[in-house]
C-alpha cells in the first residue's frame, strides 16, 4: 500500500482524524475563528472549513463563503506549523536551590505527539527548512526533534492558490512531493465529493488500513493532477529568482531600501507570520525568594532594536537596516547559511503586513534598476544605517 493512489470518500476524513486521536495524537488542522481560518486542535469533519475559502492581497485577507462544501478550498492563513514545533514562549530549564547550589528540575510532561491535517506543500517545505535550522546542524535543538520525532502529517495538494502566493516561483508547491504520511487531492465534481489518497510512511499505511478505501481510478488520478495543473496557474505573485541572491547582495546601498524604510513600521508582523523564520530570544527569571530560578525562549525578531543591541546600542538602529536584513537574509544569506533559500513563496509576509508591502515587488525594482555597492556586500549588509 506504500506510495498507493487511493480513492476515500469525505467521511472517511473523520475517520482518519478519530484514528488519529485514538492513537494518542492531538490532532490540530484548519477551523474558522476570529475571522480567519487558524490552525487549532480538531476532533471531527465539522470542526474544519467547511465551505470557506480566502480573499488575499497586499495588507487585506477576509474570508467568505464558497459554492460548495470543500474542506480544503482556501490557500492560507496567519498560523504556520512552526507555532507547534517551535512554539512563541518555551521553558528551556527550571532550577531550585538546594543547600549552595541548585538542582534542576526535570520536566516531567513528554512532548505530546501532534497530528498535522492539512499540510500545504509550502508548508511542508518550511518545515524541511526547520529540520535543517534545527537538526542538521553540530547542535540539536532537543524540544524540536521531539516534537517532530513524533508529528504525524496529512498534507494536502492546494485546489486554489491566493493572491499573494508564489510557491510555483520558489519551486516549493502547489503539489505536495515528499516528507508526508498521508496526501489528499480534494475532488468535487458533479456533487461528487472525494479524495485521491498517497499514502507516504508506515505508519500512513497503518493508519488507513482498516480504513473504507479503494484504488483511485485512472479517471480520479488524472482529475488530482488537472487540479494542481490548474493551482500553478493561479499564482497571485511571481519572484524572479534568477541570481537573486548576487543581486541583493551587491545592492546593500540601493536607494529602493530608502523607499520601504519610509513605508515599514518595523512591526514584526512578517517575521511572525512566516513559517520560516526562527530568530528567538531568551528571558532568565528567578522568584522573589531567589528559590528558583528559570530560562524561557520567545520569539524574537530582526525588526525590533533590541535584537540586534550589543554593548554601545543596536547595530541595526533604522528600519532601513532592519528591512534589508531582513529581506537580504531571507533570500539571500540564507543560501549560503542553509543551503537554500529562507523563502517558501507563502505570501504571509505580504497579506499580514499592515502597510501592503510586497516582498516580491522589492525585489523586482531593485532588479529593474541596480545600483551596485561600492562597498563590499557583506559591510554593506550588516552597517546599521
Amino acid at each position: 500500500m506504500l506510495g498507493a493512489k487511493l480513492a476515500i470518500e469525505r467521511e472517511v476524513l473523520e475517520g482518519i482524524i478519530t484514528g488519529l486521536a485514538n492513537r494518542g495524537y492531538r490532532v490540530v488542522g484548519p477551523t474558522v475563528r476570529d475571522g480567519a481560518i487558524i490552525y487549532e486542535t480538531v476532533a471531527r469533519l465539522e470542526d474544519l472549513p467547511v465551505g470557506w475559502t480566502d480573499r488575499q492581497d497586499a495588507g487585506r485577507y477576509r474570508i467568505e463563503r464558497r459554492a460548495d462544501a470543500a474542506l480544503f478550498g482556501y490557500a492560507v492563513g496567519p498560523h504556520s506549523w512552526k507555532r507547534f514545533l517551535h512554539p512563541p514562549v518555551e521553558r528551556l530549564w527550571q532550577a531550585r536551590r538546594e543547600g549552595d547550589g541548585f538542582a534542576m528540575i526535570e520536566d516531567e510532561e513528554a512532548a505530546e505527539p501532534l497530528a498535522f491535517i492539512g499540510v500545504r506543500a509550502c508548508e511542508l517545505r518550511a518545515i524541511a527548512i526547520h529540520d535543517r535550522v534545527f537538526l542538521a546542524g553540530q547542535y540539536l535543538d532537543k524540544s524540536y526533534k521531539m516534537r517532530r520525532d513524533h508529528a504525524f502529517i496529512v498534507a494536502v495538494n492546494c485546489g486554489q492558490a491566493g493572491g499573494t502566493c508564489f510557491c510555483v516561483s520558489m519551486d516549493a508547491g502547489p503539489k505536495v512531493e515528499a516528507d508526508f504520511d498521508l496526501a489528499l487531492t480534494e475532488l468535487i465534481e458533479d456533487d461528487h465529493h472525494l479524495f485521491v489518497m498517497e499514502v507516504g510512511s508506515a505508519a500512513g499505511v497503518d493508519l488507513v488500513k482498516d480504513l473504507p478505501h479503494r484504488p483511485a481510478t485512472e479517471e480520479e488520478i488524472a482529475a488530482a493532477e488537472r487540479v494542481v495543473d490548474r493551482t500553478k496557474g493561479q499564482m497571485g505573485r511571481t519572484l524572479d529568482t534568477d541570481g537573486l541572491k548576487e543581486l541583493l547582495q551587491a545592492n546593500a546601498n540601493h536607494p529602493r531600501w530608502d523607499e520601504v524604510a519610509g513605508r515599514c513600521l518595523t512591526c514584526g508582523n512578517c517575521t511572525n507570520v512566516c513559517p520560516t523564520c526562527f530568530c528567538t530570544t531568551v528571558d532568565d527569571t528567578t522568584d522573589l525568594s531567589g528559590a528558583t530560578a528559570e530560562r524561557v525562549r520567545r520569539w524574537d525578531s530582526c525588526f525590533t532594536l533590541d535584537f540586534s543591541y550589543i554593548h554601545g546600542g543596536s547595530v541595526r538602529n533604522s528600519a532601513r537596516s532592519r528591512y534589508r536584513q531582513w529581506m537580504t537574509h531571507k533570500l539571500a544569506h540564507w543560501v549560503d547559511q542553509f543551503g537554500s533559500s529562507g523563502c517558501v513563496g507563502c505570501g504571509r509576509c505580504i497579506t499580514w503586513c499592515p502597510v501592503g508591502i510586497d516582498i516580491t515587488e522589492e525585489a523586482a525594482v531593485i532588479r529593474t534598476a541596480p545600483e551596485p555597492s561600492p562597498e563590499p556586500s557583506q559591510k554593506g549588509a550588516n552597517a546599521g544605517t
